[in-house]
């Protein structure tokens, strides 16, 4: 009886296996997202906005890589879904981090979600695994909203624009904690 429990106890319910789940396809897209932003940052001449959103893509894999290794410690099953094309046109660095703010704005609502179902579901082991999550998302929205922040400070300046590129040049990726 006591094995039965504690096999049980790491398992995920059904909805919240399909909620994180869907939670791997939102990272995998946003991933895609800024991959595309960075192929865009590239095509307009700006190659430190470039690695910005490169540095961002691999941190988005990064975290569905996260998703997918809980759900499998959890005895879970994962479901890899369709991912769609990013939504880029001629963009400026200015919509480019608009767009990313969106994004990431977006991005919180789902772990928000996450969160009060695993709550709900009084998934203890669920709801402590989101919370890096959590932490990570208010870094994200403030990360994209200072680029804003500083761009529209630099307005049409076109050094300020090199300057602001060239401090985004110098982000590297860590590994996440």
């Amino acid at each position: 009886m006591l094995q039965a429990s504690l096999w049980e106890n790491r398992m995920l319910s059904d909805k919240m296996q399909q909620a994180l789940n869907q939670q791997i396809n939102e990272e995998l897209s946003s991933g895609y997202i800024y991959l595309g932003m960075s192929a865009e940052a590239d095509r307009i001449g700006l190659p430190g906005f470039s690695n910005w959103f490169k540095r961002q893509y691999q941190e988005e894999l990064e975290h569905a890589d996260r998703f997918f290794n809980y759900i499998l410690e959890r005895n879970g099953s994962v479901d890899l879904r369709p991912i769609g094309q990013p939504e880029l046109a001629e963009e400026t660095p200015l919509s480019l981090f608009e767009k990313s703010l969106k994004h990431e704005r977006h991005i919180t609502v789902c772990i928000s979600r996450l969160k009060d179902l695993a709550k709900g579901e009084s998934d203890h082991a669920t709801d402590v695994f989101l919370e890096w999550f959590v932490r990570e998302q208010v870094e994200e929205e403030s990360n994209a909203q200072n680029v804003i922040d500083q761009l529209r400070l630099v307005g049409d300046n076109a050094n300020g624009l090199f300057l602001i590129d060239r401090e985004l040049a110098t982000r590297t990726t860590s590994p996440a904690e």
